[in-house]
């Protein structure tokens, strides 16, 4: 029972997990803007490259 009850007072392994979940959700966001940003400049370069 006492180990029981230390593992619940521990929160170093709850604290990596809100870590990875924090990294995993920013991690996608920049993904998705990456993705977005890169199709807008692909088609800036295109107009340029057929205006010269």
């Amino acid at each position: 029972m006492a180990k029981f009850l230390k593992l619940i007072k521990n929160s170093k392994g709850a604290t990596a997990i809100e870590y990875g979940l924090i990294a995993a959700l920013i991690a996608v966001a920049a993904i998705g803007a990456m993705t977005s940003i890169g199709s807008a400049l692909n088609k800036t370069f295109t107009n340029v490259a057929n205006a010269l």
